[in-house]
């Protein structure tokens, strides 16, 4: 994708050309990599991961933990210990985010097999997944994340440093930085956290006014909804107005046109057209995108992504040429110096870990591929391929709409739709097919998710001047520390609430995207998944990239629900406006700049107190009903309220700060 525009007017704004210079410079060594770092760091990892378990198989998302991670990180080791420089604070959010990102991969996938379960159809044949078999996908699916993203670093996050934002890394290095000074800039982190924070108490654990405020015109089943989340505003803010355009255009297609024809055209069916079981014509918007609109935005993100490789398939190759020259200079024994801040990984280990991690998934009795086989060899090289393929795609995505936007659950339904079709004219159908299949869906999405957060990490890294190889190795240390717990509370999780089974009336975990998975699987195994859906999708990505819009975002936008690509949209319009309303290059800069620091506390707090609400939600503790507290039902209220929000976002970034050296200009100005 090297030929889009950035990503964002404020990320584009340059006054005068300068090289990078990250905030601490490359000859400054200071404490980072260290014991207390690597210690809070695993503490954080362990307990992010286990409560976004809870959250996704709850709603079906989950929150990025690096913001709150480093706040609280700040908070221990500035405000509690009274020491801790930025680097370490870096590292324990490097840390703490693995933990995260390993749980939304599993919650997408693994759950399928509870489900499996209870299928009459296969019930005698699924076996009770273990707990070593989670915590080894789980492990292993991480780690392929980490050694598929460290090629790609140099790419990605430095040579497209100006093009790719990556909305979460870059407001996660502000906090940090805001942190470290604790002046003006901090006062506005601190502003939005406080903000956001409040917000979300009041819309979470209290539940005083409509999360989702949304109108329906039944007549054509048209559908306008907002997810009133002050993180989706700040989301938007940071990527800029342009990509969130087409983060919307992408959704209006699904919402405004796909889904009002297929209500006209399938009212008049007298039977339920596959893959639904209800009449169209008794279907909400909702369930028409769950059953049709999602295969369609699937389909969109699988060839988005092929674009999206296709086009950076040069610097791709360019960047597995530096590794190999790399490995060859070691083979020679050659010495080489490099800077603290470009010392990766060296790619020998790398590749080694790669062709390590195939024969752990080939003949490691506690990844379920069946037996010992060529069957089981195809499975591993498939896990690595297509995790080098979308880990690719992810790491891209989230550069531009941010790791909150990423479509985690789209790409691994593009890789059961391949890794199905492979055993399907290999023969290798039945349980043993459908089971290797979403082991292989899970290594990859993990991969996915870890190489999205990866990302992040690296760009964070990157501005504040981290050293790269020690991010690299506390992302491995996170994935280790959290994938027992992950596995532990997955296994507790679905036992106990009996996921999947038809006899309990009312699911207390619904777990969407593994139902998604647990369908689709069977349904290209047995020959009845809608592939005129998957190929509407994929050439309607085509379509937009023949048009001049970058086929990525827009479909993202296809596949997410609408209320998400509408209020980042809303984000995105904050720092248009701001940028309109500005002539003059330095005070246009330093309005986004505040803007951004805004922007990056509401993530914040917003973040934080979503956590904070799946943990009362897990215990069962509602605000609510405690204090009976009153709902406010109307919907323009909660609309008001998240616009309110944007208002209070613009108004603070403009809004510039008295200082003494300027009402010392104006004095003298005056004279």
């Amino acid at each position: 994708m090297a030929s889009e525009k950035p990503a964002g007017e404020h990320t584009s704004v340059v006054c005068a050309e300068d090289e990078f210079i990250p905030y601490i410079p490359t000859g400054t060594v200071i404490p980072e990599f260290t014991a207390q770092a690597i210690i809070l760091g695993v503490i954080l990892a362990a307990l992010f991961g286990t409560v976004m378990v809870y959250l996704g198989l709850k709603v079906g998302m989950t929150v990025s933990a690096s913001i709150p991670a480093a706040v609280i990180s700040m908070a221990i080791l500035r405000g509690v210990l009274k020491r801790g420089t930025i680097l370490e604070n870096n590292i324990v959010q490097t840390i703490a985010s693995a933990g995260e990102a390993a749980a939304a991969g599993v919650i997408f996938t693994i759950p399928a097999m509870f489900i499996w379960a209870f299928d009459p159809a296969f019930k005698n044949q699924i076996g009770r997944v273990s707990l070593s078999e989670i915590f080894m996908i789980t492990l292993i699916g991480g780690i392929i994340g980490v050694f598929m993203m460290i090629p790609l670093r140099r790419y990605l996050i430095v040579t497209e440093h100006k093009t790719l934002p990556y909305p979460e890394g870059t407001a996660c290095a502000e906090v940090l930085k805001a942190g470290e000074t604790m002046g003006a800039n901090a006062k506005l982190v601190v502003s939005g956290f406080c903000v956001a924070a409040v917000y979300r108490f009041l819309l979470g654990p209290c539940k005083l006014w409509n999360a989702l405020p949304g109108w329906i015109y039944k007549k054509m089943n048209l559908s306008l909804t907002f997810d009133a989340s002050p993180a989706l505003l700040g989301v938007g803010f940071i990527i800029g107005a342009e990509v969130s355009a087409y983060m919307l255009a992408g959704g209006l297609l699904s919402w405004f046109v796909l889904i009002p024809a297929i209500t006209y055209f399938g009212s008049s069916l007298q039977q339920a057209l596959q893959p639904a079981s209800t009449l169209i014509s008794q279907m909400s918007p909702d369930q028409i995108w769950t059953n049709y609109i999602r295969y369609i935005g699937a389909g969109a993100v699988a060839m988005g992504g092929i674009i999206s490789l296709a086009k950076s398939s040069p610097v791709i190759v360019k960047s597995v040429q530096l590794g190999f020259a790399e490995v060859f200079q070691v083979i020679k024994g050659e010495k080489f110096e490099k800077k603290r801040i470009e010392d990766d990984i060296p790619m020998p280990f790398v590749f080694f870990g790669c062709f390590v991690l195939v024969l752990l998934i080939a003949f490691l009795p506690q990844i379920p591929l069946g037996k010992l086989s060529l069957f089981r060899v195809v499975a591993a090289l498939a896990a690595v391929v297509f995790g080098f393929f979308f880990t690719t795609v992810s790491s891209r995505v989230v550069g531009i709409v941010g790791s909150s936007s990423n479509p985690v659950s789209g790409m691994t339904i593009g890789t059961l739709l391949a890794t199905s079709l492979i055993f399907r004219f290999a023969g290798w159908t039945g349980v043993q097919g459908m089971v290797a299949s979403l082991v292989v869906g899970a290594l990859v999405c993990i991969a996915i998710a870890i190489a999205g957060d990866t990302s992040q990490d690296l760009k964070t890294g990157f501005l504040v001047g981290a050293t790269p190889k020690y991010q690299e190795y506390g992302l491995f240390i996170g994935v280790l520390s959290s994938a027992f717990f992950i596995a532990l509370t997955v296994l507790f999780l679905c036992s106990t609430y009996r996921l999947g089974d038809p006899t309990v009336v009312k699911q207390e975990l619904i777990a969407p995207q593994a139902n998604l998975m647990a369908i689709i699987i069977p349904g290209i195994l047995e020959g009845h998944l809608p592939w005129s859906l998957i190929f509407i999708g994929g050439f309607a990505a085509i379509v937009a990239e023949l048009m001049g819009v970058p086929a990525l975002p827009f479909a993202v936008g296809m596949y997410l629900p609408l209320e998400l690509s509408t209020t980042v949209m809303m984000g995105g319009l904050v720092s248009w406006i701001i940028t309109k309303s500005h002539k003059n290059c330095n005070k246009l800069k330093s309005a986004l700049d505040r803007g951004l620091l805004i922007a990056s506390g509401l993530i914040a707090g917003d973040a934080i107190l979503g956590i904070c609400k799946a943990v009362l939600d897990s215990r069962s503790v509602f605000l609510n009903e405690i204090f009976h507290i009153p709902y406010i039902p109307y919907n323009w209220f909660g609309l008001g309220m998240i616009i309110a929000v944007c208002i209070y976002l613009g108004y603070f970034s403009v809004r510039e700060p008295k200082n003494v050296e300027t009402k010392i200009d104006e004095i003298e100005d005056e004279e």
